[in-house]
């Protein structure tokens, strides 16, 4: 055995209580979780993790974000969405170069592992650039190009069209790499931003490959509205009709989501995903969860890019998801915190197609784990510690992040990321280079 974790509170998420475990033993071998149980193991381990006042859980997933915005923390705060994706972040973003993408990446993937994330839905532009900084953390990640056409239907071609040949590009250079660990996915950025040529050809590789695919989907009501004046219908039966959902994958925001789209999404196999706090910041609305999930529908959480958050916590999203439904539906009773952690695990695995390797502490599952340090007063005293994960804890209680038993972050320390050299390269290269 390669590690053990000795007297650790775990959380495995493979029973309906979320399977707590005091005083528990879970064993890693060979990157994968080889022991789980309150007796000690027999065989020895190369390294013992003593885990008094510590909760051993699942790596947390976000199922949807756009990790190299993280230069622009704080940037256009205050603006309905369309003004601020089109007169600020549209304009700063191209001034991005390739290596100011793999700088802005790795800074969003320290961040994002320091708050116990191990797995990440992404779709962002230069991603070959971000690909490759989630290869050299060691992050699982699962990458998209958000395709977008704005030209005449008629001159739209497959093999012309930059966002296609990226996609296919992207595709067969980094999907599967290291055991699919990288993956990845097909995509759309919106309806709003792009026409039905392209998503067709998209659709239709998707298909012929074998690929989910990831959109934003019925973010702002203007976005609903305007698609449905223009076409007759909602953006989820819009892009259902040209094939879109064939494969299933990921439907980011869902704020406008009516009844009847939930249950397109629920037939299709679609997660919807959560990003309850961007959502809030934007003035975009309040996705109605509860009703999709009574639908259905698989819902996942994601935090969304830093620059309409601002950060990478999903202890935050998690809460946040919790008092939304609470208060949309006017019942305490409408979200639990256990509904709400399994979003960040066990439905994001869904979500993300992982549901076989992730998202639980068990025996055979890949060694995606994080360790809470419960031992701090906004988590003392401690009745559940469901409850304190969800409603108490924050992503700088994490102590320990680790993905297919390599440790990637430990007390504060990076180790797969030089942090130092990140902080230096995004204040003296990107930001210049973008705000100069």
């Amino acid at each position: 055995m390669d590690t053990l974790f000795k007297g650790v509170t775990a959380v495995t998420m493979s029973e309906q209580d979320g399977g707590v475990i005091k005083d528990a033993f879970v064993g890693v071998s060979g990157g994968k979780i080889s022991y789980v149980g309150r007796e000690i193991p027999r065989e020895p381990a190369a390294s013992v993790i003593e885990g008094a006042g510590k909760v051993l859980i699942p790596g947390l997933i976000n199922a949807h974000t756009h990790l190299p915005m993280a230069f622009l923390r704080g940037y256009a705060d205050d603006s309905p969405l369309r003004e601020w994706l089109y007169d600020h972040v549209f304009p700063a973003e191209a001034k991005l170069t390739d290596r100011a993408v793999e700088i802005c990446s790795r800074a969003g993937i320290a961040e994002a592992v320091s708050f116990g994330t191990t797995s990440v839905s992404d779709m962002y532009s230069h991603l070959d650039s971000i690909f490759k900084a989630a290869d050299e953390a060691g992050i699982k990640y699962s990458g998209s190009n958000g395709a977008i056409y704005f030209g005449e239907e008629s001159d739209f071609g497959f093999e012309t069209c930059a966002d296609t040949v990226n996609m296919r590009g992207m595709h067969l250079k980094w999907h599967g790499v290291d055991g699919g660990r990288l993956r990845f996915d097909a995509s759309i950025h919106a309806e709003y931003t792009s026409s039905y040529p392209l998503w067709e050809a998209v659709a239709e590789y998707a298909i012929n490959n074998g690929l989910r695919v990831h959109v934003h989907l019925s973010e702002t009501k203007k976005e609903h509205e305007d698609c449905l004046t223009k076409y007759g219908l909602t953006p989820a039966q819009l892009l259902d009709c040209h094939g879109l959902w064939k494969n299933g994958g990921i439907a980011a925001h869902c704020v406008w989501l009516t009844q009847e789209d939930a249950s397109l999404l629920a037939r299709r196999g679609v997660s919807a995903v959560h990003n309850p706090v961007s959502n809030q910041k934007l003035g975009s609305g309040t996705a109605d969860i509860a009703m999709m999930r009574r639908l259905g529908v698989n819902a996942a959480l994601g935090t969304d890019g830093v620059s309409s958050n601002n950060n990478l916590d999903l202890f935050e999203e998690m809460k946040a998801a919790c008092l939304l439904a609470k208060n949309k539906e006017r019942d305490p009773a409408a979200m639990s915190a256990l509904d709400a952690l399994k979003m960040a695990t066990v439905c994001a695995a869904e979500a993300q197609g992982r549901q076989n390797e992730c998202g639980k502490i068990a025996p055979g599952y890949d060694a995606d784990l994080v360790l809470v340090d419960f031992d701090r007063p906004h988590l003392t005293p401690c009745h559940s510690v469901i409850s304190g994960l969800v409603y108490s804890a924050r992503g700088s209680d994490v102590v320990m992040t680790m993905v297919r038993g390599k440790t990637l972050y430990k007390d504060g320390e990076f180790l797969t990321i030089d942090w130092e050299k990140t902080k230096y390269e995004l204040a003296h290269e990107v930001m210049p280079l973008v705000f100069a």
